[in-house]
């Protein structure tokens, strides 16, 4: 962390204790047009983030952050393919997969939007192949992959679920527990049946042995014969692929400069394309492109995301706020804040600076969520009367995609009560008058009323769109990726690598043996070895 930041890291820090003493609330009371002047626009997407705890010198104190830290720089360093995943040496340019094809996408100096639109062309074709039911007998899509190369396809067929073809059903098989395949697999008709194996390397353990299990499985049923016609695989090991069975043809690829959480919008995509077909994946990836203008074109003070991202490092670095939850009043965005946790707290769940140094204060938070209203019965206590603060993110839609018009009403009530609520609260005096109006007595009231206090207070941001549709899809993830871009660079760390990952997958293949009868690790601790022991014990008990 520069000096530049942490001068504005500690202006911002007492800009917040002189603030602390002012509510929310007190702030539109203030000030008629707040809720005009803290909320932006792009296209149908409307984010009001009135009811944080800002004002116009916050903004001010926020983007000289954002300037302080070299936001825009590195975001035109990411645009123009330049490596910024320093640790492992790539560039980071998702961007191109969604991007006009008239608009270079440099890496290493060599234009790639050729190559990426001729193997966008030839995954969107195999789609419309494999969707026609005219010519095709497909009726269930088995996806088999894992962390980035699931969470983004499987968030996005249940999301769009509404503009798929209705003959057509997709299953999603991540976990290495066999039940997990078991499950997808029960009742499918393996001759109707496409398995699509997502992994860049074919190496990945938990995707690969599911992939044996679901060949085993529609090999025993129709023959050695029907791998090449039922599976295709999404990687860059053509040798792995092909030693597993399944032709050239049936192969797309992606490249090195694409993280699997950012992954959606090539080939990974390939059963969602298959489900909602090449018109609407078409729309999904110009509603990202739109949101990669705006950050790339916006000036600080209307750019959503990078405004989004500073309130988050504002949230984190200087309020404290160790989390933030992630609330959809959107059935069909379910799986959106599992997305959006692993694209976040992969990304920015790291202590260590892009130089190697360590970081100087907390960075990403935990993110976390449930759709709403159930959440609301859950926990929503939390929220509103929790010792934490936690700043919620609320996504609704103004109409619904397929439902009755009055469940979406109550649907939005409830979802704009609940941000009114966490801003507004309820005082003691406000409750003891309620308790009074009920009959109760003065001893019941003193008894019962600071169990019926909420602070209120509570920050939130209401994210609204006419309707959840593919292009508008498209919008809500790329927003979401280039605010963690934004936290990221802010803090200094490096986004983009998740070394994380591979540490437990070490020692999980160093115990393996140990599980199968063979010998245990040389070098073991006491703990693992009394649990392997226990393990052993509970199979033979």
């Amino acid at each position: 962390m520069t000096r530049l930041v942490k001068s504005s890291l500690a202006r911002l820090a007492a800009h917040h204790a002189a603030l602390a003493p002012r509510r929310i609330a007190d702030l539109f009371a203030a000030d008629s047009t707040r809720a005009t002047r803290f909320s932006r626009r792009l296209g149908g997407l409307h984010v009001d983030f009135a009811k944080q705890k800002l004002t116009d010198e916050t903004l001010d104190l926020l983007l000289s952050l954002a300037d302080a830290a070299g936001v825009t720089t590195a975001r035109d360093a990411m645009f123009a393919g330049e490596c910024l995943n320093i640790t492992e040496n790539r560039a980071v340019l998702h961007v191109a997969l969604r991007a006009m094809t008239d608009r270079p996408a440099l890496v290493d100096g060599r234009d790639v939007m050729a190559d990426v639109v001729i193997e966008r062309e030839r995954m969107l074709a195999f789609a419309e192949a494999m969707r026609n039911p005219a010519t095709c007998p497909i009726r269930h899509i088995v996806h088999i992959g894992i962390g980035g190369s699931d969470l983004g396809p499987a968030c996005a067929a249940r999301a769009l679920k509404p503009f798929g073809a209705p003959h057509l059903t997709c299953h999603f098989i991540a976990n290495v527990d066999g039940a997990d395949l078991c499950e997808a697999l029960a009742g499918l008709e393996p001759a109707e049946t496409l398995v699509i194996v997502v992994s860049k390397t074919f190496t990945t353990v938990e995707t690969m042995m599911n992939a044996r299990a679901a060949r085993a499985w529609l090999a025993g049923h129709l023959g050695e014969s029907a791998v090449a016609r039922h599976f295709c695989a999404v990687s860059t090991n053509h040798a792995a692929v092909a030693a597993f069975g399944i032709p050239p043809e049936r192969i797309f690829g992606f490249w090195d400069w694409v993280g699997g959480r950012y992954s959606l919008w090539s080939s990974v995509g390939l059963s969602l394309a298959i489900l909602i077909g090449a018109t609407h994946f078409r729309a999904m990836l110009e509603g990202a492109r739109m949101v990669d203008d705006h950050f790339r074109t916006a000036p600080p003070r209307d750019n959503i995301p990078l405004l989004l991202g500073v309130i988050g490092v504002y949230h984190r670095s200087v309020c404290g706020y160790a989390s933030r939850a992630i609330i959809p009043y959107d059935q069909r965005l379910a799986r959106f804040p599992a997305l959006i946790q692993q694209v976040d707290m992969e990304s920015n769940g790291k202590s260590v600076q892009a130089d190697g140094t360590p970081v100087d204060g907390p960075t990403g938070p935990l993110i976390w969520g449930e759709p709403g209203t159930n959440s609301q019965h859950s926990f929503f206590q939390f929220l509103h009367q929790g010792s934490d603060i936690v700043p919620v993110e609320f996504l609704l839609a103004a109409n619904p995609t397929n439902a009755d018009g009055d469940q979406h009403d109550v649907l939005v009530a409830n979802c704009l009560a609940q941000a009114q609520a966490l801003m507004q609260g309820r005082n003691r005096g406000e409750v003891e008058a309620i308790l009074k109006a009920q009959g109760m007595d003065d001893a019941a009231i003193a008894r019962l009323a600071p169990h019926r206090v909420f602070q209120g207070d509570r920050p939130s941001t209401m994210i609204l769109y006419p309707r959840l549709d593919p292009a508008m899809f498209g919008m809500l993830l790329a927003l979401y990726e280039h605010r963690v871009f934004v936290e990221g660079m802010i803090w200094g760390i490096n986004s983009f690598d998740q070394w994380g990952v591979e540490l437990g997958k070490e020692r999980a293949s160093a115990l393996l043996p140990a599980l199968q009868g063979k010998a245990a690790p040389a070098a073991i601790d006491g703990s693992t070895q009394a649990l392997l022991a226990i393990v052993a014990a509970l199979r033979h008990g």
